[in-house]
């Protein structure tokens, strides 16, 4: 569900009252264990925690007037969502958050970077507080620019290998069958009957 709301107050102060008080609890964890570079914000519709363009000024690449997001938190229709951009990125911490997350007794229900929850009690805050103070903004943005590097030099890899390869020849449409070559009138003397032979 995507808010309208031009500031994070705004946005809180528009939520009902249940959900407002999960989504400002899980907002003070987050507030109290992020980079201090980092900066929130509505981002997207949301509430977002991202690299601002002072620190990282290339910003998102698919739009780079926006910042490149580190995290998010909403109320959406069904259920409420914290978005973990850097555990979505980092095959090794997702590992750790997974496991963290069952040890802790919870259900985990998570799509790429979305971890849902329907109520407060649902989510390990503490969990939740660890997975966001593993990542500084310096480590952030360089995961990130190596992931595109690696993108963009596989894409011009791809590139330069179908250079390489041959064109394909065109199908061959089809044509009236060819009429058998007509042979030869002159034939060698040897092909001619014999009686033919003593006459030339």
């Amino acid at each position: 569900m995507v808010s309208k709301a031009t500031t994070v107050e705004k946005y809180l102060a528009g939520l009902p009252a249940d959900r407002r008080g999960a989504i400002e609890a899980v907002r003070d964890v987050i507030l109290k264990n992020l980079d201090k570079d980092y900066e929130e914000g509505m981002l997207y519709g949301m509430i977002g925690y991202f690299v601002p363009h002072r620190i990282f000024p290339a910003g998102y690449h698919c739009d780079p007037s926006k910042p490149l997001c580190y995290a998010g938190l909403a109320s959406q229709k069904n259920h409420m969502a914290v978005y973990l951009m850097s555990v979505y990125g980092d095959t090794s911490l997702r590992r750790w958050f997974e496991t963290a997350y069952k040890q802790s007794g919870k259900k985990l229900d998570m799509g790429q970077a979305c971890v849902r929850f329907r109520s407060l009690d649902a989510l390990p805050l503490e969990v939740i507080g660890e997975a966001v103070s593993k990542v500084t903004v310096d480590k952030y943005v360089d995961v990130y620019r190596r992931s595109r590097a690696s993108t963009k030099g596989a894409a011009k890899k791809a590139t330069k290998t179908s250079a390489k390869k041959p064109a394909k020849k065109p199908a061959k449409t089809a044509t009236k069958a060819k009429r058998p070559a007509k042979k030869s009138r002159k034939l060698a003397r040897s092909q001619l009957p014999e009686h033919f032979g003593r006459t030339l």
